[in-house]
């Protein structure tokens, strides 16, 4: 512990310290520090300052005998894309260390039996405040009425309303396939194909339903379609088959970004060249997405700011803060190299 003046500066600093330093109540500077909003900006501000110059980090323990709360939110997932994974855990750490709280991430199976209770056991043993889920997660059948009925907040984030949680974050996945087929139209083609998601995934039924009805809308039929699992191996795989039509396509949408990079690598393969003699886009808006050559026209879906929106949905639900129950995303998407008109 050093000194500033007469004040402690260090880990041996109290809520005293603070209190003292800021001419305020002891019990005003814990209503600060557990985000009570029955203090006014200014004394606020001072606590907040007096904080920060003491160096003072307030007792989790202490802060959780005296508000009944572990200061823990859970992040549950089953998702394998760690280019989306990784943004997603920062982002929502981000909101929790400004919250004073941790993160602790859940990855569990769907569609499989027990997996609703999976989610129940990891909620009891780590005795989380709330929870923010993911999808494919958020879609389990009985999830969000388990998790209520347990007296768990949770937040959820999904392509659909789903009814059931505390709050949602939906994005607009159909809408935004709609662009893309809006896209290759406009670019002049008409040979067009799709290497879709997982079917069972409200993802991929959201992005095929908005890609094949805008296409039918401009009169295009797709002349070949392939069901993909969301990874480069399936993609690939769809690709093989997709480029053996004879003529093959001059265009191809990827559910994703991983799956549209194994159809450039199987173009490439076959010294095709992108755009040049096959169009190809993806979604997801990924690193991936500028990592590779040609960089990929893709559909944005900020994954990270979304999951941090929702930890912060989360938190106001926490402190009864008022919230917006359902907040809509829009996806734009961002045209790169990948797409062209198709060869004369």
């Amino acid at each position: 512990m050093t000194e500033q003046g007469n004040w402690a500066i260090g880990a041996d600093v109290t809520i005293a310290d603070v209190a003292d330093r800021a001419q305020v109540s002891i019990r005003t500077v814990s209503r600060v520090i557990n985000g009570s909003p029955k203090v006014n900006a200014e004394t606020r501000a001072k606590i907040v300052d007096a904080i920060a110059a003491l160096g003072f980090r307030p007792s989790a323990r202490a802060r959780g005998l005296a508000t009944g709360r572990s200061y823990l939110i859970g992040m549950i997932h089953n998702d394998g894309n760690v280019l989306v994974l990784g943004d997603v855990h920062r982002c929502v750490a981000n909101e929790a260390t400004a919250q004073g709280c941790e993160v602790i991430a859940h990855a569990t199976l769907t569609g499989q039996d027990g997996s609703v209770e999976d989610v129940l056991d990891f909620v009891r043993r780590s005795r989380v405040d709330g929870v923010v889920i993911l999808a494919p997660v958020s879609g389990v059948p009985g999830l969000a009425d388990a998790l209520r009925t347990l007296g768990i907040p949770a937040v959820a984030l999904s392509s659909v309303r789903l009814p059931g949680f505390d709050a949602m974050l939906v994005s607009g996945e159909r809408h935004a396939a709609v662009r893309v087929a809006e896209h290759i139209v406009a670019l002049g083609h008409r040979r067009v194909a799709h290497v879709s998601g997982p079917p069972a995934m409200l993802s991929a039924q959201e992005r095929r339903a908005g890609f094949l009805s805008a296409l039918a809308a401009a009169g295009v039929a797709l002349v070949g379609e392939e069901a993909g699992d969301y990874s480069f191996e399936s993609g690939v795989a769809a690709a093989e088959r997709l480029l053996s039509i004879d003529p093959m396509p001059t265009a191809i949408f990827a559910a994703n970004d991983i799956m549209a990079a194994g159809v450039i690598k199987v173009a490439v393969s076959r010294r095709l060249v992108v755009p040049r003699d096959l169009t190809v886009i993806g979604f997801d808006g990924s690193l991936l997405a500028r990592m590779i050559v040609p960089a990929l026209t893709t559909v944005q879906r900020p994954m990270g700011e979304m999951a941090q929106m929702a930890a912060r949905c989360l938190f106001d639900i926490i402190a009864k803060r008022p919230v917006d129950t359902l907040i809509e995303v829009d996806l734009p998407l961002l045209i790169a190299e990948s797409s062209a008109p198709p060869p004369a």
